[in-house]
This record gives structure tokens, C-alpha cells and sequence, in this order.
């Protein structure tokens, strides 16, 4: 006989995105239904560690559907597991601090967690769950790099933004006769830049998982001049890099569980364009741009369908799970098979192969 739930907790870890807090809407709404309280830890497992909560109740969660970021707060520099802290001599250590939050999810009584967050997120869930803890799992990320789901939220409204932002670009690339190019997020997966560059009307697509050739990127900008075509737009993914290159690395934040962190990559790319062919160049870095704002519709209904999927895993003590869309419906896979890996472009999809059928350059 399944032990009844009466109290459960709820967390956002890793960057936000917009989508967040209609998951934990998604979350509230039926568990207070249900007669179940819920406890909210701010900013991610911080919360945890720190015992820092609140107790949610239908207020706090009225008319948070339409709003981005998260109601809880969230945090890309806590591990429990590699905690990290300066000591008195001022260098930088890492402590475990599992043990704390073990101690605080029994303290309160909890009967399950829910861990919203992206692939480091649930690295640390999965241990937790090694631990003891009751943990269903929901995948966010603008990257849309998750694997176990088609499909993460905050993704389409990511994409959405930068095909905004590449639609903008295009009437200032035909007046001043430009190259433009357009610095989009997505690590070392290129679903941003990818679906982005389609949508957009991109003419070359730069992504991780098709390194590039700069003679190829300059080719295309000057056959595209030869034939009247007095502009191009480049789309390129800020974890792009040149065959037999490696990605250029912004800065590394070394007390980040996640230290390396992307971006340059388009001025590069301009730079070498404008050097090679002689037509003026400029570069658009949209950065955290496509994390904020309010979530698409398409972004508020699938965060909401994986709010009420996790309540109802949680409801039949499905643990150790994450919550996912497959083909339309939901599925969910265990947290040990998701932590750690990436779900790049594949090189064969519709999605390049359309691109290289409207004629557009993958850069190789």
C-alpha cells in the first residue's frame, strides 16, 4: 500500500527561463486540491542546504502563468555535493553538504521533492535520490538540449526571440547592404540557432554539431553578392567552433559547477567575414535577451503539462523519474540515463536537411 502524501517539496535550480513558474503553478494548483502543502526552497538547492522555504498556498500562485523568471529564485552555483566556500586563507574549496539536505527534507516532514531544472540540476537529484530522497524531476532549459524529452520548456520562447530578433536584423542588413550576424545561445547544442535560422530566413547556420569552415561561411556571403544580393545573415551558435578549432570560451567562473562559460564567438566570425570579403560586418550578441519575458503559449502549456505529469508521478510514487513529451504525450525516464549527457542536433535530422535544401550554408 503507497504511504499517503501529505507534503511534498519544490525547487528551480539552474538559469531561469520562462516557463518556470507555471510548472510550479502547475504543481500548487492540485496538490492543494488534493489536501497536500507544499513547500517552495528559494533559490534552488540553496534552499535546501540552507533551509530556506515557504510554505505556498493559492495566493502565491495566482497570475504567475504569463510571468518569466521564477517566483522561488534560482541559482547555477550550488551543488550540495561540491559545495563551494573560501577558506581563511582565501582559497577556494568545495565541501559536501548532502547530509544537510537530506536533514532538511526530513525535518519537514517531506514525502517527495520536485527538482525543476537542466541536465546539472538532475546529475544532483539523482544523487540525492541515491540518498533517500523521493524525487521526481522537470526538464527546463532554453537549450532544449535534455535528453529523455523531445522537448524542454523555454525553449520555443528562446527560439521565438531570436527570430524576432533575426526579422529586426534583416531590414538593417538591407538598407546599409551588411553582413549581419546574430550570436544565439544553446551551449554545445544548436537547436536555438537551428530552428531560429529557418524561421528567421537565416543564410548561414553555424552549429556545434557541424563544425565550421570559414572559406565555406565567406563563399556563400559572396555568391550571395555576386547574384545582386547585397546582405546576408548569419545565425551562429555560441558553441559553434571551425573544424579542427575548439569553441571560444568567454570567461570561466571557477566556483560554478558548470565553470566554462560561451560567447565570442560571433565577433569572431564577423571579424573573419569582413576581413575576407571586404563587406561591412556587424555582430548582435543577443545573450540572456532569449532567457527573459513572458513564456510563449506554446511554453505555458507544455510547463503546465509537466506540472500536473510530476503531481500525478508523485501521486503514484514514481520516483527517481523525469518527466518528459515523446511524440505528443507524456513520458518519463529515469533520472540516472539524463544527468551529464547532451541531445545535440543530429547531423542527418529534417531540420538540416531542409536548411540545405533552401539553399543555406551549415558552414561545412
Amino acid at each position: 500500500m503507497k504511504k499517503k502524501i501529505k507534503r511534498i517539496g519544490i525547487l528551480t535550480a539552474g538559469g531561469d527561463c520562462p516557463g518556470l513558474n507555471a510548472v510550479i503553478r502547475a504543481v500548487v494548483k492540485p496538490a492543494l486540491a488534493m489536501g497536500i502543502e507544499v513547500i517552495g526552497f528559494k533559490d534552488g538547492y540553496s534552499g535546501l542546504m540552507y533551509n530556506k522555504w515557504k510554505k505556498l498556498d493559492g495566493h502565491d500562485v495566482s497570475g504567475i502563468l504569463v510571468q518569466g523568471g521564477t517566483i522561488l529564485g534560482t541559482s547555477n552555483k550550488d551543488n550540495p555535493f561540491a559545495q563551494p566556500y573560501v577558506d581563511s586563507k582565501g582559497k577556494l574549496k568545495y565541501k559536501d553538504m548532502s547530509n544537510e539536505v537530506k536533514r532538511t527534507y526530513n525535518s519537514l516532514k517531506l514525502d517527495a521533492l520536485i527538482c525543476i531544472g537542466g541536465d546539472g540540476t538532475m546529475t544532483v537529484a539523482d544523487k540525492l535520490v541515491k540518498k533517500g530522497l523521493n524525487i521526481v524531476g522537470v526538464p527546463k532549459t532554453i537549450d532544449n538540449d535534455l535528453v529523455g524529452t523531445d522537448m524542454t520548456f523555454g525553449f520555443d520562447t528562446a527560439m521565438s526571440i531570436a527570430t524576432d530578433a533575426i526579422d529586426r536584423l534583416h531590414t538593417t542588413a538591407q538598407s546599409h547592404h551588411r553582413v549581419m550576424v546574430l550570436e544565439v545561445m544553446g551551449r554545445y547544442a544548436g537547436w536555438i540557432a537551428m530552428e531560429a535560422g529557418l524561421a528567421g530566413g537565416g543564410d548561414i547556420i553555424l552549429i556545434p554539431e557541424i563544425p565550421y569552415k570559414m572559406e565555406s561561411v565567406c563563399n556563400k556571403v559572396k555568391e550571395r553578392n555576386r547574384k545582386g544580393k547585397k546582405f546576408s545573415i548569419v545565425v551562429v551558435a555560441e558553441g559553434a567552433k571551425p573544424k579542427g578549432g575548439s569553441v571560444v570560451v568567454k570567461e570561466v567562473v571557477k566556483d560554478s559547477p558548470d565553470p566554462i562559460r560561451l560567447g565570442g564567438i560571433g565577433n569572431k566570425i564577423g571579424h573573419e567575414i569582413e576581413k575576407r570579403t571586404g563587406i561591412e560586418t556587424r555582430v548582435t550578441i543577443l545573450g540572456h535577451i532569449q532567457r527573459g519575458g513572458t513564456p510563449t503559449p506554446f511554453d505555458r502549456i507544455l510547463a503546465t503539462r509537466f506540472g500536473i505529469a510530476a503531481m500525478e508521478m508523485v501521486r503514484k510514487g514514481q520516483f527517481g523519474r523525469l518527466v518528459g513529451i515523446k511524440q505528443g504525450k507524456m513520458s518519463s525516464i529515469a533520472l540516472s540515463k539524463v544527468g551529464g549527457k547532451v541531445r545535440t542536433v543530429p547531423k542527418n535530422c529534417e531540420l538540416i536537411k531542409t536548411a540545405r535544401m533552401l539553399g543555406i550554408s551549415m558552414g561545412d
